[in-house]
């Protein structure tokens, strides 16, 4: 996650904190020159950093923080509201025209992900059962138009190009114009970026919002590029009164800073986070989700979203209902690992459950998703028998599930191993436990500590 640095650095202040009985103005004063330093160095622009310590400060030396019982715990409260205010408050959604279609102007640098951000945004809006239209304006870049039918076509959204030998202005009004005649009710325009901000790339898009007259102007920023993201916003918003910003790369090696200025330092909100390169659907940004994660307190609210609009919940009732009975098999377990991998990459769920961020960091945990496709290659080098019947796996059976998954059988016989533990586990904690909790009550719970203090290791 892009504010692992910040995080683990704010953790330690508040951690200092907690643990004092009363608060004087010099813990506070302590406090504050230790956030400023964390803010400072996550890039978080200089101006931005000096007025929110102004404002924390200023609530954090009342007499209701220094009379509570838990005044570490009310600082930490007024940072968490005034790291959302910074970042804008509240969500801040897409605009919909009365008259559709909505026009999406789609703006930015060269490199900053702005056709990927064009596939993934289209790919949010057929989520939701609407039919955007994908316009290639990009005449410059080799291969732009390219790049945005292929990704056009692994999403199945139509996409509008007239080659890259007539002009981006006529082929944005055209696009429009295919839009309204096909009934798409979005037109999201990829228009050209440069290497540097310049008068002729300015112009172009000028013209271009002349002849669409956009409802959203989103500027597409790499988060990696820090503080200068938020240069660029600025440059664009004098010249183009954005509406709103996608910020990429936010799971990349960088230090956050410009999520936490481009709304104070331009005014405009981020409406969207993209991590990865995968065209996965754009995710919104909530500004108050954003700060729970940047003090390391999780963000469970957009993880049950992404549980609900990626797990089928009968099907997980299902498998619910097999584990109880000692009835799941490895089909079951393969068609679990390829839910739980339909929500994102691990790393990026663990960041959205509270203190994961602290425990990664003290025990060094590294979640390999190479280990998990060794698993399933595993899983899938057996017959569906194998599958359902994992006491049938002699050892040349095991000798060819190694070949055919390019592993070996000391990995099959461990994964199989674990396989079996699970499902012995499973079925001991369902015999132990009764509908009001543990049957047998501290024996019970003596038998479930015995089997979690067997270090039981699960095969995903």
């Amino acid at each position: 996650m892009a504010f692992e640095g910040l995080t683990s650095r704010l953790q330690n202040v508040f951690g200092k904190l907690r643990g004092k009985g009363k608060l004087s103005e010099d813990d506070v004063n302590e406090a504050m020159r230790e956030v400023r330093l964390a803010l400072l160095e996550a890039d978080v622009n200089f101006k931005v950093v000096k007025d929110f310590i102004a404002k924390v400060k200023e609530q954090a030396v009342g007499a209701e923080v220094t009379k509570s019982f838990t005044p570490g715990m009310v600082v930490i409260d007024i940072v968490n509201k005034e790291l959302t205010e910074l970042m804008g408050g509240t969500q801040s959604k897409l605009a919909k025209s009365n008259r559709p279609p909505t026009v999406i102007l789609m703006a930015g640098l060269q490199g900053a992900g702005k056709t990927t951000s064009s596939g993934k945004l289209a790919k949010m809006l057929m989520k939701d059962k609407h039919r955007p239209l994908l316009v290639a304006c990009d005449i410059y870049r080799p291969a732009a138009i390219k790049q945005l039918q292929v990704l056009g076509e692994g999403i199945g959204a139509p996409v509008f190009t007239m080659g890259d030998k007539t002009s981006p202005v006529e082929i944005a009004r055209a696009g429009l114009a295919h839009a309204k005649e096909h009934g798409n009710d979005y037109v999201i325009i990829d228009t050209a970026g440069r290497l540097h901000i310049d008068e002729a790339l300015m112009e172009e898009l000028r013209m271009v919002h002349e002849v669409t007259k956009p409802d959203e102007v989103l500027l597409v920023v790499d988060a990696m590029t820090g503080q200068e993201a938020v240069n660029v916003a600025q440059s664009f918003h004098s010249q183009l009164e954005l509406t709103g910003v996608v910020l990429t790369k936010l799971d990349g090696d960088t230090r956050g800073g410009a999520a936490l200025s481009v709304k104070a330092v331009t005014g405009t909100p981020i409406k969207f986070v993209a991590t990865g390169e995968k065209i996965e659907p754009l995710e919104p940004f909530h500004p108050s989700r954003m700060a729970s994660r940047i003090l390391g307190m999780g963000d469970m609210l957009s993880l049950i979203e992404k549980a609900q609009s990626n797990i089928d919940a009968e099907k997980a009732a299902e498998m619910e209902r097999k584990m109880r009975t000692a009835e799941f098999t490895f089909e079951d377990f393969l068609e679990q690992m390829e839910q739980v991998r339909n929500l994102g990459p691990l790393d990026q769920l663990l960041d959205m459950l509270p203190g994961m961020g602290k425990v990664k960091e003290m025990k060094n945990v590294k979640v390999d998703e190479k280990q998990i496709s060794r698993v399933e290659a595993i899983v899938k080098s057996m017959t569906k028998e194998e599958k359902q019947k994992p006491e049938i796996l002699n050892h040349s059976r095991r000798k060819r599930i190694a070949a055919g998954s390019g592993t070996s059988i000391a990995e099959v016989n461990r994964l199989i191993k674990q396989f079996d533990d699970m499902k012995k586990m499973m079925k001991q904690f369902s015999s132990m436990m009764g509908p009001k909790g543990p049957k047998g009550g501290m024996k019970g719970l003596k038998g479930m500590k015995g089997m979690l203090g067997k270090g039981m290791k699960f095969p995903f």
